[in-house]
C-alpha cells in the first residue's frame, strides 16, 4: 500500500511524486519519513494527478473541497495538499525545460554536423580553385604546355570540363514504355543532383544575411557562373522525412508561381522507388512575358544511409525519354538536375538539402526583363527558400504553438493566402483555357482589358452566381498594366501602398467592388467625386513564422457614396495578403493583394483578388531609364524579328524593379463597356499615383524615405532641429539634445535618433503635423510624406484633447506645459500609451512662434 521512499524535489527519479516535504502529522496522518516527508499511497497520488490535469493550481477552497470529496485524502492536511501541488508544478516546469534543452541540443548537434559537411564541401571547392588557378597560370605562362594531370578529383568541374558538361551529348531516344531506359535517366539525375547538393559541381556563393543557427532558416547559397540559374538550401525541420517528402511533392501548396502539376505516369522501380512523368505549368510574373511549362522526370528513392531523395530533371531531346505535351502560348523551360535530399536526424526531425537548377529561356523575353529569369537570388526566394519556409511553417503549426487568427485554424488561413495569390496570378496571366479574352483597346496600349464570362470563374468570384446566370448575363473584367520603376526598393513601395491606401485608392471603386458581394449589387458606370475615403483599420489574422508574409482584414470605415440619389454609409472589408516587405531580403518579390469580402467572412468566401506586385531587377549599366518610371507596355516593341527595349546611356539609377498592377471587377453585360471604361481610367489613375509616390519615396530624394534610417539632410531640417532644441532649453531650462559637437548635423542626428517621440505641428485652427523624428514616425505608423495628412486632433483621445485645451493658454503664455499621460491613436488605428507629454513653442531666429512641438515620453503600443 505504501509508495516507494524516494525523496522528490529538484532531483531524483522514479515515483518521486508520492512524497512531499511537510510537518509531522498527528494521529491518522500518512506515514512520515523521519518527520520530514509525507508518503502518499498510489491511490492518493492518482486522485491528486486527476485533479492536477484539470487544474494545476487549485485555490484554497478547491483543495478543501477535494479533501471532502475524496475519502482517501481525508487524513491529509490542506497544507500538505498545497505543497504537493507546488512540487508537482515545479516538476512539470523542470520537465518542460529539460525537454526544451534537449531539443535545442539536438538542433545544435544536427546544425554542427551540417556545418562540418559544409566545411568539407568548401575545402574541396578551395582545392579545386587552387588547382584551376595553377592550371591557368601554367597555361598563360607557356601556351604550348598541355596538361593532362587529372589527379585532383575536383577537376571534373573545372572551367573547360564544365563547358563540356553543359554541352550535353544527345543520347538515343528512349521509349516511354521502357522502364529500364527511364531508370537509367533517373540514376544519372540522382548522381548529378547529389554532386550539386553535397559536392562541388556548382560554385555556390552564400546569400548575404543567411547565417546558420538553431533557429535560422538554414544555409542559403546561389550559383555563380553556371548554365541556367541555381539555388541551394540546407536546413533543419522538426518533421519526419516521409512527411517532408509529401509536402515538397505538393508543389502548388508552397510554390506560388506554380499553376498546375499533372502526374501523367507513375512507374515503380525495382529498388523500391518510383519514377513519375510530370507536366508542370508556371505563371508569368508580369503581363509582359509568357508563362513557362516543364516536362519533368521525378525520381523518388531511398539511399543506403536511410536518407530519402527526390530528384528531377527535364526530359529533352538531349536527355532522351518520351516527349511531353505542348501547350500554346507557353515557353518550354528546362529543369536541370535538381531535387531534395532528406536525412533523418537523431531524436526526430530531418535535415534537408534543396537544389533548384533551371534554365528559363531568358532570351525569349524583352531584354529589360531578362534579369527576372537570370537572377539566382530571385529563384532562391521564389522556390528554394519558399519550400524550406513552408516546411518550417507546417512543423510549427503541427507543434500546437501557433495561435489561431480570428478563431480559424492555420490551415484555413493558409488556404486564404493561397487563393489570393492564385487569383491574382490568374488575373495577371489571363489564360485562354480559363475563359479569358481580350477586349479591344481605346487606342492606347498602356492598360490591357480582359474579360471572363465562364461559369467556373463566376462561381468562385461571386456569392450569388445565379444572378449572373440570368438573361442579363455578366462576368469578370480585369484591367492590368506593368511599368518600370527606377531607384525604388520594392519593399519600400509596397509597405507605403499598404499603409496609405488613401494615396492611391478611389472610394467609389471600392464601394462598387464591395457591392458585388451583396444580394442586389448596383453598378457604378464611372468614377465619381461624391465619395470620400474613411479611416483604414488593419486587423491582423495570421503571419508566417519569419513574418515575411501576413494575412489581414482591412476595414474601410466611414464610406459615404451617392448613387442614384441614394446615400450609402457602410463599412467595407478587404481580405489582404502582404509579402516581401523586408528590405534586406535579396531578390524578394514584394506583393500586396486584396479582395473585397462581406462581414460574414466564411471559410469559403468568394474572392476576386486585385493588387500590386513589385519584382527587383539586377542593376545594369545600360538600364533603360530617362525618368524614374516608364510604362513598359508602350515603350517595348515586340515583333517577329525579336524584341527591342528602349535605352538611355545617361541613366545613373542603381536599382530597378518591375511593377505589375491588376484590378478585377464584376459586371453585367449591359454595363460591360461602361465598367471597362471605368476600370481602364481607374488603373491609369492608380499608375499615376504610384509614379508620384515612387518618385517621392525614392531614397535618393532627401527626406523621401518611407522609414529613414538617417535624418533628412536639407538645410530646413537642420534649422528646425536647432530651433526645437534651443526653444526647449529656453522654456524648460533643460537640455533636449545632448551632443558632443555643436554642428547642425549633430543636432539633427540627435533629434532624429531621440528615444522619445518628438513631432511638430502647425499653429493653425486645425493643427497638422509638419515634422516628426524616427520615434514619432514609428509611433504614428506613418512617413514624412504622409505626416501632413495627420491632424493633431485625430491622434488624441477625448482626455488628451481636453488636457491640451486646458493647457493651451499656458503654452502660449509661458511657452511650455506638461500634459498628463494617456492614450493616443496611430494613423493605423492602433492605441499608443505614453507616460507624459511635453508641449512647447518653437521660436524662430526672430523669436516669433514657428510651430508647436510635442514630446511623448516612454510611449508604447497597447
Amino acid at each position: 500500500m505504501a509508495g516507494a521512499m524516494v525523496v522528490h524535489g529538484h532531483g531524483g527519479g522514479g515515483r518521486d511524486r508520492d512524497r512531499d516535504r511537510s510537518s509531522p502529522g498527528g494521529s491518522g496522518a500518512p506515514q512520515v519519513d523521519t518527520g520530514k516527508y509525507v508518503r502518499y499511497t498510489p491511490e492518493q497520488v492518482d486522485a491528486l494527478e486527476r485533479v492536477y490535469s484539470e487544474c494545476p493550481k487549485p485555490s484554497s477552497l478547491r483543495r478543501q473541497q477535494l479533501i471532502r470529496e475524496c475519502p482517501i485524502l481525508s487524513n491529509i492536511e490542506p497544507k500538505q495538499i498545497k505543497v504537493w501541488f507546488q512540487n508537482r508544478r515545479c516538476r512539470e516546469k523542470q520537465r518542460k525545460e529539460a525537454s526544451r534543452l534537449q531539443t535545442v541540443n539536438r538542433k545544435l548537434s544536427a546544425m554542427n554536423k551540417l556545418l562540418m559537411e559544409e566545411n568539407d564541401r568548401l575545402q574541396k571547392q578551395v582545392s579545386r580553385l587552387v588547382y584551376e588557378n595553377g592550371y591557368m597560370r601554367t597555361h598563360l605562362n607557356n601556351p604550348s604546355v598541355a596538361t593532362t594531370d587529372t589527379s585532383c578529383e575536383s577537376v571534373v568541374t573545372s572551367g573547360q570540363h564544365q563547358q563540356q558538361q553543359n554541352a550535353v551529348v544527345p543520347r538515343p531516344q528512349r521509349d516511354a514504355n521502357n522502364p529500364a531506359g527511364l531508370l537509367a535517366i533517373a540514376e544519372e539525375t540522382l548522381a548529378e543532383f547529389l554532386s550539386k547538393a553535397t559536392g562541388t559541381a556548382v560554385d555556390w556563393v552564400q546569400m548575404v544575411g543567411m547565417k546558420p543557427g538553431p533557429d535560422s532558416i538554414g544555409i542559403i547559397a546561389v550559383s555563380h557562373n553556371c548554365s541556367g540559374v541555381a539555388a541551394r538550401a540546407c536546413g533543419l525541420v522538426s518533421l519526419e522525412p516521409t512527411k517532408v517528402a509529401e509536402i515538397l511533392k505538393d508543389r502548388p501548396s508552397w510554390y506560388r508561381d506554380c499553376r498546375c502539376v499533372d502526374v501523367l505516369q507513375i512507374i515503380p522501380t525495382g529498388n523500391g522507388g518510383t519514377i513519375e512523368l510530370i507536366y508542370m505549368q508556371t505563371y508569368a510574373p508580369t503581363t509582359l512575358a509568357a508563362p513557362r511549362d516543364f516536362w519533368i522526370l521525378r525520381y523518388t528513392s531511398g539511399l543506403e544511409d536511410g536518407s530519402l531523395v527526390i530528384c528531377e530533371r527535364s526530359l529533352t531531346q538531349a536527355t532522351g525519354g518520351p516527349s511531353g505535351p505542348n501547350t500554346p502560348n507557353f515557353v518550354r523551360a528546362e529543369v536541370l538536375p535538381s531535387g531534395y535530399l532528406i536525412r533523418p536526424c537523431e531524436g526526430g526531425g530531418s535535415m534537408i538539402h534543396i537544389v533548384d537548377h533551371v534554365d528559363l529561356d531568358a532570351w525569349s523575353v524583352p531584354e529589360v526583363l531578362r534579369p527576372l529569369y537570370e537572377s539566382p537570388k530571385i529563384l532562391a526566394q521564389k522556390m528554394t527558400i519558399a519550400a524550406l519556409r513552408h516546411i518550417r511553417q507546417i512543423a510549427h503549426e503541427s507543434s500546437g504553438e501557433m495561435p489561431y487568427g480570428g478563431g480559424r485554424q492555420p490551415a484555413v488561413l493558409r488556404t486564404f493566402s493561397q487563393r489570393l495569390s492564385r487569383g491574382f496570378n490568374d488575373a495577371v496571366n489571363g489564360f485562354l483555357d480559363d475563359g479569358w479574352s481580350l477586349m479591344s483597346s481605346d487606342g492606347a496600349e498602356d492598360v490591357t482589358i480582359a474579360i471572363n464570362s465562364s461559369p467556373n470563374k463566376l462561381a468562385v468570384s461571386h456569392v450569388n452566381p445565379s444572378q449572373m446566370s440570368t438573361a442579363i448575363g455578366g462576368g469578370v473584367l480585369c484591367a492590368k498594366a506593368s511599368m518600370l520603376l527606377q531607384n525604388v526598393p520594392p519593399a519600400l513601395l509596397v509597405r507605403f501602398l499598404r499603409e496609405h491606401r488613401s494615396e492611391w485608392a478611389d472610394p467609389g471603386v471600392d464601394a462598387y467592388s464591395a457591392a458585388a458581394l451583396r444580394a442586389s449589387p448596383y453598378a457604378v458606370p464611372g468614377l465619381r467625386a461624391s465619395g470620400f475615403m474613411g479611416s483604414q483599420v488593419i486587423l491582423p489574422l495570421a503571419h508566417t513564422l519569419e513574418h515575411e508574409e501576413f494575412l489581414e482584414v482591412i476595414r474601410l470605415e466611414g464610406h459615404s457614396l451617392c448613387h442614384d440619389e441614394v446615400v450609402l454609409s457602410r463599412d467595407m472589408y478587404l481580405l489582404q495578403l502582404c509579402s516581401g516587405v523586408d528590405e534586406n531580403a535579396a531578390g524578394a518579390c514584394a506583393q500586396l493583394v486584396f479582395a473585397p469580402i462581406d462581414e460574414s467572412f466564411a471559410d469559403d468566401a468568394p474572392l476576386l483578388p486585385s493588387g500590386f506586385r513589385v519584382i527587383p531587377l539586377d542593376a545594369k549599366t545600360d538600364a533603360p531609364s530617362a525618368t524614374r518610371t516608364l510604362d513598359l507596355a508602350s515603350t517595348l516593341e515586340v515583333g517577329p524579328g525579336g524584341t527591342r527595349a528602349p535605352s538611355d546611356a545617361s541613366s545613373t539609377s542603381n536599382t530597378r524593379s518591375v511593377l505589375t498592377i491588376a484590378f478585377q471587377f464584376s459586371y453585367e453585360n449591359h454595363l460591360r463597356e461602361s465598367v471597362a471604361a471605368m476600370a481602364r481610367q481607374y488603373v491609369r489613375t492608380v499608375v499615376a499615383s504610384v509614379q508620384r509616390v515612387a518618385m517621392a519615396i525614392a531614397p535618393s530624394r532627401p527626406g523621401g524615405q518611407l522609414e529613414m534610417k538617417n535624418p533628412p539632410g536639407s538645410p530646413e531640417a537642420h534649422t528646425l532641429a536647432r530651433w526645437i532644441g534651443r526653444s526647449y532649453r529656453f522654456h524648460t531650462g533643460a537640455e533636449l539634445l545632448c551632443t558632443e559637437s555643436q554642428s547642425a548635423d549633430a543636432s539633427l542626428k540627435a533629434l532624429w535618433q531621440h528615444s522619445d517621440s518628438i513631432m511638430c505641428c502647425s499653429l493653425k485652427a486645425a493643427p497638422v503635423f509638419t515634422f516628426a523624428n524616427q520615434a514619432g514616425l514609428d509611433m504614428l505608423e506613418t512617413t514624412l510624406i504622409a505626416l501632413q495628412d495627420i491632424s493633431l486632433e485625430k491622434i488624441l483621445d477625448d482626455d488628451g484633447r481636453k488636457a491640451l485645451c486646458s493647457e493651451f493658454p499656458k503654452i502660449m503664455q509661458q511657452g511650455f506645459a506638461y500634459l498628463p499621460g494617456g492614450v493616443c491613436v496611430s494613423s493605423m488605428g492602433r492605441p499608443v500609451s505614453y507616460e507624459q507629454a511635453v508641449a512647447w513653442k518653437v521660436l524662430g531666429d526672430d523669436d516669433a512662434p514657428h510651430c508647436l512641438a510635442f514630446m511623448f515620453v516612454n510611449w508604447s503600443f497597447v
